[in-house]
């Protein structure tokens, strides 16, 4: 296998483009119609590595299953497609009344899909896989309501490319997922009332399960479906992922196709997977990367790399090695403190020390950054929020629900705001690329907010638990284009450590449950977690 791809990327291209994206967005964002929906098989998913011969822990329970282990079972006709939907379909009726983690759950149009499958020979990693699907993801013939009174009775007539890539690949949509009202808070109704707990705390609302991408995340952990898609404007791949003890990979702006998912911001949406480790990272990511005619921002780019043998264990002389010599930048401050947080911090960067390949490197941050992540920076996003529905703005607010604040603020903001903001991207990224990664290639983060908004890869994943049993998660950023070395770094961390395989408890079964209210979220606290 050649070098990581960020080896090979001009930085200041990147620079360029970044620039390019953002002058592009003042334009009207377009909403997309059949004409110019696309999507294809990808390559790179059926190589040896992405098909893992099951634990032995997980034989006996279908849903415990990660993808590459389930293919594996598929392939080697251990396991149908049927039987793979059958089981996480059964647990879906005994546990998705506590958790609320769908919308829609397709039930019979997913056992088809599987029949379908198991009469045909499979052909990748994704082969009868059942996937869960955020809910502004267009799906054709589904309703697509991204949990918003605007889309409340929107069918879309064809699928988004990423979901179209993801059904080419072979995967089964088992149902849409809850997600915060046009994917701006925690998963709630468009009014306010919070639907979808985290699956650590099943009885607790309170425990935030993330980010707007918490539906797919739950489904995720509480073992409902094997993977799934979320989109990343402000941290709601990479905070669900954490919260409950995921890995989620936010890409590359222009890596995945936007084509076919409800807007939030025309330069900082990023759809990407939820997973339950590296490699089914990976394997999610093969399948959904690629150009698309239809997305100008997937246009020109790097040749998606070899992603899943990335995430494949290297090991020498029977220990794990990085499959690229790779520096770790750790920032001022990462893990210092008492805190159950900052202990797992230290313990996370002692073990990531351990292996060979491996040296931490302290970089500071940039120039300016308290300032350049400030608000001019956040309030890019408000108008190209609400670009796109003024014409929703002008005729009845009542649609936005109770995150109409956001949206209003956008449309109030003038043109000055925006252009400040653009600049301080452009100069946050310039020094990002130039003071933070020219001593390291791949740097933790604290939050992932400020690499949402200059476009570039992130992958969270879990750490440890606190002393109550909540998974502890940390974000690794990397060069542009570089998911592959992200991906290398965690698969190399997780061959090593066993928090990734820990699973919630079940929660009492939930049809003999009596339904209790979970509490609501307010308009302003619904505008305090969008930005």
């Amino acid at each position: 296998m050649s070098g990581p791809a960020d080896r090979a990327v001009d930085r200041r291209a990147f620079l360029a483009r970044t620039a390019a994206m953002g002058a592009a967005g003042l334009a009207a964002t377009a909403w997309p119609s059949p004409a110019h929906a696309s999507g294809g098989e990808r390559p790179g998913l059926d190589v040896s590595g992405a098909y893992v011969k099951p634990r032995p822990e997980a034989m006996s329970d279908p849903t415990e299953l990660t993808v590459a282990e389930a293919a594996w079972m598929i392939r080697e006709r251990r396991l149908s497609p049927l039987e793979l939907v059958d089981a996480y379909l059964a647990r879906i009726d005994a546990y998705e009344a506590t958790y609320l983690a769908f919308n829609t759950v397709l039930a019979d149009a997913a056992r088809e899909a599987a029949r379908s499958a198991g009469r045909r020979r499979a052909h990748g990693p994704l082969h009868g896989i059942p996937l869960a699907i955020k809910d502004n993801y267009y799906t054709r013939g589904v309703p697509t309501t991204a949990n918003s009174f605007l889309f409340r009775d929107f069918v879309p007539g064809f699928d988004a490319t990423a979901v179209a890539s993801l059904k080419a690949a072979g995967a089964i949509v088992l149902g849409k997922t809850q997600m915060g009202p046009l994917a701006t808070t925690r998963a709630t109704t468009p009014s306010g009332e919070i639907t979808t707990v985290n699956a650590w705390t099943p009885d607790d609302p309170g425990v935030n399960p993330g980010g707007s991408s918490t539906g797919t995340a739950t489904a995720v952990a509480g073992r409902l479906a094997s993977s799934g898609t979320g989109t990343q404007t402000g941290g709601s791949i990479t905070a669900p992922s954490n919260a409950q003890n995921l890995t989620g990979l936010k890409p590359t702006m222009g890596r995945v196709s936007l084509y076919g998912i409800i807007p939030l911001s025309y330069t900082r949406d990023h759809p990407g997977p939820l997973a339950r480790d590296a490699k089914d990272a990976a394997i999610m990511l093969a399948a959904m990367a690629g150009e698309d005619p239809a997305d100008p921002r997937t246009q020109g780019l790097p040749k998606v790399p070899a992603l899943i043998d990335a995430a494949t264990p290297v090991r020498s002389g029977g220990r794990v090695r990085l499959r690229w010599n790779s520096r770790v930048g750790v920032l001022p401050g990462y893990a210092d403190g008492s805190s159950e947080t900052a202990a797992a911090r230290r313990a996370f960067l002692s073990e990531l020390a351990a292996i060979r390949g491996v040296t931490l490197v302290e970089v500071p941050y940039p120039d300016d950054w308290d300032m350049l992540i400030g608000n001019d920076l956040n309030n890019v996003r408000l108008p190209e929020r609400s670009e796109p529905f003024m014409p929703y703005l002008r005729s009845d607010l009542r649609g936005f629900g109770v995150s109409v604040i956001g949206w209003l603020q956008g449309a109030l903001m003038g043109a000055n705001e925006y252009v400040t903001g653009q600049r301080a991207k452009l100069l946050l990224l310039e020094r990002v690329l130039d003071q933070v990664f020219e001593r390291c290639d791949v740097v933790v983060q604290t939050s992932p907010t400020p690499f949402d908004a200059i476009g570039l890869p992130e992958i969270g994943f879990p750490i440890g638990f606190t002393a109550s049993g909540l998974p502890i998660g940390t974000i690794l950023g990397g060069l542009p284009y570089g998911e592959d070395r992200l991906l290398s770094v965690v698969a190399a961390y997780q061959a090593v450590t066993d928090w990734h395989w820990r699973r919630p408890a079940d929660p009492p079964a939930a049809r003999l449950r009596t339904p209790v209210s979970r509490g609501r979220i307010t308009a302003e606290e619904a505008a305090e977690q969008s930005q």
